[in-house]
């Protein structure tokens, strides 16, 4: 400790003449103008146009198993998920074919059919798949 109060005459110019040099602002903190320049943009380049899904144009595909119809709407699982159940309020078009289908003995658990339906609504318009024979 006798030490440093030797030298402790020399504690305050050390101080003053360490904040001078250490706080002199640096290079890099003073603004810099850069010129911006524009580039010119070029039109897109399209590669592949989009396709609909399916044939019927403007209509979703949705593929599954029957777990219950009637001539007002049909309930299918998912093909490949078990845990997406989806019910389709039916259009007039697809009661009408509904109805034909009920008279022979209609859908039964598990036939497999597809739904072609409007995205917006989720009305199917189009039905797909065999009813089995009726128990």
């Amino acid at each position: 400790m006798k030490r440093f109060a030797k030298i402790g005459w020399l504690g305050l110019p050390l101080m003053l003449a360490a904040s001078g040099v250490f706080s002199a602002p640096a290079g890099a903190q003073t603004p810099v103008t850069v010129p911006i320049i524009v580039a010119e943009t070029a039109a897109p380049i399209i590669v592949n146009a989009v396709k609909p899904k399916s044939k019927t144009t403007g209509l979703d595909k949705f593929e599954g198993f029957v777990m219950n119809a009637n001539s007002a709407q049909i309930t299918v699982r998912a093909k490949g998920n078990d845990l997406t159940i989806r019910t389709f309020p039916l259009s007039e078009a697809a009661s009408a074919m509904m109805l034909k289908i009920i008279d022979k003995g209609g859908y039964q658990y598990g036939d497999k059919v597809t739904v072609y339906y409007e995205p917006a609504t989720s009305k199917a318009i189009k039905l797909k798949g065999k009813p089995s024979k009726p128990i």
